[in-house]
């Protein structure tokens, strides 16, 4: 529009084409003239100067309160007035609160009143270079229920824990998962096992996955420090499968 108006058209012309008010288009012609191209970029609506914004020194204090007392702007407003003699509305606190990100009460650690700690996430750069494989233990319900169901004392809760035909002990169930740690691709089996011959098998099956979605090689392996895969057919497997392993620090 600005090379449209430079060419010799009106700028109340160019501004109807466009559909847009005279104004705003000589508002951006100005800026055209005195900054080129680099002018027309977006400007943040912030004014240059705030003489009415709450002065630093107020902002420190409802800071302070809200550190030691974790109150909410309504009750920090009221704290401030009463022993300070600091007239500031809710808003206002609340406002500070934000420009401090301080406004949530998980921006702040319980114990200490201080900011949490930024979580910094590692990332590998490549899908395959690492895959992470852990075993979850979770408890299986009994048929018809356990003593949440029967409460406890029950006779129906303690036949849920006999052994025999039917009602024996509902055992565990063990969730095998592998998830690469660039694309975030995951897969889970549900095993009878955690031993090392099913989580041998449960990695060659995941191994197979992973190639069907262009997630190969594999060149890395991370686990715990487990039996599973301090065993030799873990280790045998990882040969076949040309894979690298790393464990957790102990």
């Amino acid at each position: 529009m600005c090379l449209r108006v430079d060419a010799g058209p009106p700028i109340a012309h160019v501004a109807a084409e466009a559909g847009i008010s005279r104004r705003c288009l000589a508002e951006w012609y100005a800026r055209w003239l005195a900054y080129g191209e680099g002018g027309l970029t977006d400007r943040s609506s912030r004014p240059i100067a705030s003489p009415n914004r709450t002065s630093e020194d107020i902002a420190d204090l409802v800071e302070a309160l809200r550190r030691r007392t974790e109150y909410g702007p309504a009750r920090l407003a009221s704290e401030l007035e009463r022993p300070h003699g600091v007239t500031v509305a809710p808003a206002t606190v609340h406002r500070v609160l934000v420009r401090r990100r301080l406004s949530r009460l998980r921006d702040l650690d319980p114990p200490t009143g201080e900011q949490p700690r930024e979580v910094v996430r590692y990332e590998h750069d490549r899908v395959g270079d690492l895959v992470h494989v852990d075993v979850r233990k979770l408890g299986r319900i009994p048929a018809g229920g356990g003593w949440r169901m029967h409460d406890r004392g029950t006779e129906a809760a303690r036949a849920s824990k006999r052994a025999g035909p039917g009602i024996g002990k509902a055992g565990c169930t063990y969730l095998h998962t592998a998830i690469d740690d660039h694309s975030r691709l995951a897969r889970t089996e549900a095993l009878d096992d955690e031993k090392a011959v099913a989580a041998a098998a449960f990695w060659h099956r995941s191994v197979a996955f992973f190639a069907g979605r262009d997630n190969t090689p594999i060149r890395r392996v991370l686990t715990d420090n487990g039996s599973r895969s301090r065993s030799r057919a873990w280790a045998a497997t990882l040969v076949v499968t040309g894979t690298k392993h790393k464990r957790t620090r102990p």
